[in-house]
């Protein structure tokens, strides 16, 4: 299991930043080569994030502190799948963050005084949409009482997991707590994100049977629901393992018992929104060939009413023509009654035309 390689990961400037904790309180001053100096000391703990590095601050940094080579080989990799595997020495977790488009406005369901511009923008949404969210990939290393961060994008807020461990005094608990809260912020973003796509879901479901709504647009806007849920569940599925693996290894880092019932509560969150994302997957399987099964009953309606139309049409064609009759008419044998003819079959034609093409029988 990949993550798709359209996510985009642009390198932007190098960043660097950090805090050191002495028995919970904030030491000034950060510098990248002071971690190795600080892993032994019990009364410290230290968390770095590197934004957007060079591969010679991850050389410098793998050097340093003895990370295993596959590690950084999967931190720089153009994708890769969300995993946490244990090396000698250390912890890799991989994992991706969403952020969702502040400006993808859920469409609504039209009202019956409202059929015109409802219509239009569902039309306007349903042709120019693009994803509803973006992911960030987040690569982090656990040495000992030291966690690294490492994110090839600037565009995850990372000060929203500094907020989350100061509001619950994480750095009093160890590196135990500093994970638990940078996980917790992504499995949260993951749960919004569910959140938005069942909402899209729900309001295509109430389109489904308003024939206002042409049916090729519908299943183009069902089709990108699919491929974001697609894309969605590659990265939320695999935080339950994840999670589980830490929670195993939590004794390792010697984890203080206070934290059981975060992780816990976070593993749960992780399976809630696994399991909504599954059901999601039905819902929009069940939308789409809910969409086809209607797409063919009016079909069928448009043939019985095309056919009936012709039935009735067909009995004076059929007279007139087993009788051969040419009466005389208003311009006959005059170049009046060819044009007036002429007129009459481009009128009625164009008529014909544009009433089945709102009708979507076109």
């Amino acid at each position: 299991m990949t993550v798709p390689s359209d996510v985009s990961e642009p390198r932007d400037v190098e960043r660097i930043r950090g805090q050191i904790w002495r028995n919970g309180d904030p030491v000034d001053g950060f510098d990248l080569g002071e971690i190795s100096t600080c892993l032994e000391d019990p009364e410290k703990l230290i968390w770095a994030d590197l934004e957007c590095p060079t591969h010679e601050t991850l050389s410098r940094l793998a050097a340093e502190l003895e990370l295993d080579p596959f590690a950084i080989e999967d931190t720089v990799a153009a994708a890769e799948r969300v995993k946490t595997v244990t090396y000698t020495g250390h912890t890799f977790v991989m994992v991706y963050a969403v952020s969702l488009h502040d400006d993808d406005t859920p469409s609504e369901v039209p009202d019956d005084d409202d059929a015109g511009s409802s219509a239009t923008a569902f039309r306007a949404s349903a042709n120019g949409r693009a994803r509803m969210f973006d992911l960030h990939r987040i690569s982090v290393f656990i040495k000992k009482n030291a966690l690294i961060t490492v994110r090839p994008t600037p565009a995850l807020d990372i000060d929203e997991v500094m907020r989350r461990w100061s509001d619950s005094g994480a750095m009093q608990y160890g590196i135990g707590a500093l994970v638990h809260g940078l996980l917790d912020v992504v499995v949260d973003g993951h749960f919004d994100a569910v959140q938005r796509l069942d909402d899209e879901i729900e309001d295509l479901e109430a389109l489904l049977f308003d024939e206002r709504i042409p049916g090729r647009e519908l299943q183009r806007r069902t089709y990108d629901l699919r491929k974001d849920l697609v894309v969605l569940r590659r990265v939320v599925l695999p935080m339950r393992e994840v999670i589980a693996g830490i929670q195993r290894r939590r004794f390792d880092n010697h984890a203080p018992p206070e934290l059981d019932p975060h992780f816990s509560d976070l593993y749960d969150h992780a399976l809630r929104a696994s399991e909504w994302t599954e059901s999601l997957r039905d819902m929009i399987t069940t939308v789409f060939e809910t969409n086809l099964t209607l797409a063919d009953a009016r079909l069928n309606t448009v043939m019985k009413k095309l056919t009936a139309w012709a039935a009735i049409i067909a009995v004076p064609t059929a007279i007139t023509g087993f009788y051969g009759q040419n009466v005389p008419f208003p311009g006959f044998e005059r170049m009046l009654g060819f044009i007036t003819s002429v007129t009459l079959i481009v009128v009625v034609v164009v008529g014909l035309y544009v009433s089945f093409r709102k009708r979507d029988w076109l």
